[in-house]
């Protein structure tokens, strides 16, 4: 397979493992809920907001989350050059100290794409061990960096998993002022974990899909619609002649095609009353598909318009809308609006599914997984991350927001219909029609009347919106409000990035983690796996069960403590800890133990006959210096 070379490439292959270990610190009073104002140390199984550099802050999600996220969106800088972004990952080699010199990046910068590279290429292969086996991961790019892009995601995920490109039309007109062309799309790049384990979910039905099918001979079977009996593929047994019910004999399917079944199968389904003649029964014959037999949901394509995902102008309106600015032209972010990762969502994730964003930006992500849940009463969790100042007055404030709800003063509105209208549709122009009198109808508004007039009391809007606009239909409720949004709910916990974990600091005791972090961080270095949620049962100094092993940790953050013999692996220690996973396991046969510990007072062949491994803690600090 080709590879991609570029300037750094071997100083940042394998810099993820050379970042240290940040345990992620909660911070009371800046989530919300219980588990964001816990004093305690927070939820971090939960929906979490994350202040800090990204490439350190995935570090920190492995001991919990590796292999458990099912759906990544990322947003990265698209390197046009004008973002201002720094490399600065501290990768300890001349060529990378050089580079933090010419900070930050820009369109001068004739390394821009290489440093961009060494940026992706670390956070990609952590992105890739924190991803499930069923999972995928969506990239949000432009034409300055997607072709790069699609040859580092091959390498690291291999080009085997690579799913499609999908086309985002994002603009609603066309730039004036564009030099060559209106750069109207962005690109959505969909790789998976393992594509032999992943595929996309359907797209719920449109009513322009279902408005296709009919029941012209009253087929007690329903509505259907109708398909060419006739293919260029060549089929051996697809050439005999046909007589129509009306006596009419037609020698063969069209010059240059096939009937796609043979004879028999072809008197079959006639018998059946499954081909169409026409309605005087002297037709080409057509095989009729009944609605009833289709699949219940549509197959995501790879273009999709801003009709039905939203545009940028979208985005910066819902950042208006949460009062997070001022004016259109507020910040230089582009975020992207919330129905484009509504519908990643509904593609890529389940209603249970862990989602998370390294580039969070403006919050989006978050946004859009609240609604989710919202909408059809998910438990999807959500975690953001975001390095730059305005994690907690932008990112987190606008999850707050969504949750609980905001002042606003301005019109509010919401799709109650959106449907591009083809030709075969507009001419049944009296379906749509009487379908959107049945909206008006619905909403309180009377077949007739002024969208705007009549009292608004005890109805969701003030006023019914029909427009058709390049082809599309959309029928928008339209509300003033002038006090209150309301929330969509849910909580989160706010955390920032500890001190890194030096085991050198360990050992002289400057510098002693807590039990959680440390716990954390060696239940994954052990097993490879990421610690579950602690059971409520679960004795004291248990860490949790792995594929095959239980994890225990003898530590307190306490010099005094580690120092004395109370933190020794003793005999009772061994047979409580042998005793409990008997009772966990049974009737299964018990898994054996791995026991972290400063000290042990039993030899390793006592041990074994508990299912005891010994591991040392990496300090000796409970010995007299």
């Amino acid at each position: 397979m080709p590879e991609i070379v570029f300037k750094g490439k071997e100083y940042v292959y394998n810099h993820h493992l050379t970042v240290p270990y940040r345990p992620l610190v909660a911070q009371p009073g800046k989530g919300i809920g219980a588990a964001g104002a816990d004093s305690n140390g927070g939820d971090l199984n939960g929906n979490l907001v994350i202040h800090g550099d990204n490439l350190h802050a995935l570090k920190s999600l492995l001991p919990r989350h590796a292999g458990q996220v099912d759906l990544i969106f990322i947003d990265p800088p698209y390197n046009t050059g004008n973002e201002g972004w720094c490399y600065s990952d501290g990768v300890n080699s001349p060529i990378m100290k050089e580079w933090l010199s010419t900070n930050p990046v820009d369109g001068d910068d004739m390394l821009r794409h290489d440093k961009w590279l060494s940026m992706m290429w670390p956070r990609l292969v952590l992105l890739r061990e924190l991803l499930s086996d069923s999972g995928s991961i969506w990239i949000t790019l432009d034409d300055n960096e997607v072709h790069r892009a699609r040859m580092v995601l091959d390498e690291i995920f291999g080009e085997e998993n690579f799913v499609a490109t999908c086309v985002w039309r994002k603009n609603f007109s066309p730039k004036p002022g564009a030099k060559y062309f209106s750069e109207d799309h962005d690109y959505l790049l969909v790789i998976a974990k393992n594509k032999e384990q992943w595929r996309p979910n359907l797209l719920e039905r449109t009513d322009a899909m279902d408005a296709r099918f009919e029941n012209p001979d009253r087929d007690a079977r329903g509505v259907w619609t109708s398909g060419d009996l006739s293919a260029r593929n060549y089929y051996s047994e697809g050439t005999y002649p046909i007589t129509t019910p009306a006596g009419r004999v037609i020698d063969g399917p069209p010059p240059g095609t096939y009937w796609r079944v043979k004879k028999a199968k072809f008197e079959s389904l006639n018998e059946d009353k499954r081909i169409w003649w026409g309605e005087n029964g002297n037709n080409q014959p057509r095989l009729k598909r009944f609605l009833s037999e289709v699949k219940q949901g549509r197959v995501p394509q790879t273009l999709w318009d801003y009709s039905e995902v939203g545009h940028t102008q979208d985005a910066k309106r819902t950042l208006l809308e949460l009062g997070l600015i001022k004016t259109q032209e507020d910040g230089s972010m582009t975020p992207k609006p919330v129905p484009l990762i509504e519908r990643v969502i509904e593609l890529a994730a389940e209603k249970d599914s862990l989602i998370l964003d390294s580039f969070a930006g403006s919050g989006t992500t978050a946004h859009a997984v609240l609604k989710a849940n919202a909408k059809d009463g998910g438990t999807r969790r959500f975690i953001l991350v975001e390095g730059e100042a305005y994690a907690d007055t932008l990112t987190a404030e606008r999850v707050r927001r969504a949750i609980k709800g905001y002042a606003w003063v301005g019109n509010q509105r919401e799709v109650l219909l959106e449907e591009k209208i083809t030709y075969t549709q507009f001419k049944k122009a009296d379906v749509w029609l009487a379908k959107v009198e049945a909206i008006k109808a619905r909403e309180g508004f009377a077949e007739g009347d002024l969208a705007d007039q009549g009292s608004t009391e005890h109805k969701r809007f003030d006023k019914i919106n029909v427009k058709l606009d390049d082809g599309v239909l959309r029928v928008e409720g339209e509300k003033r409000i002038s006090e209150r949004a309301e929330g969509l709910g849910g909580e989160f916990t706010y955390c920032t990035l500890g001190e890194p974990l030096d085991f050198d600091k360990m050992l002289s005791g400057e510098h002693l983690p807590s039990a959680d972090a440390l716990g954390a961080w060696l239940f994954h270095t052990a097993t490879g796996g990421s610690l579950p949620p602690r059971p409520k049962d679960a004795p004291e100094w248990y860490l949790g069960e792995a594929k095959d092993v239980h994890v225990w940790l003898v530590y307190l953050p306490d010099l005094a403590f580690l120092k004395s013999p109370e933190a020794a692996l003793n005999l009772s220690r061994a047979k409580a800890f042998q005793s409990w996973g008997r009772e966990r396991d049974a009737p299964a046969v018990p898994k054996p133990h791995l026991v972290f510990a400063p000290a042990k007072y039993l030899s390793n062949r006592q041990l074994k006959d508990f299912g005891v491994n010994y591991a040392p803690l990496p300090f000796a600090l409970y010995r007299e210096g």
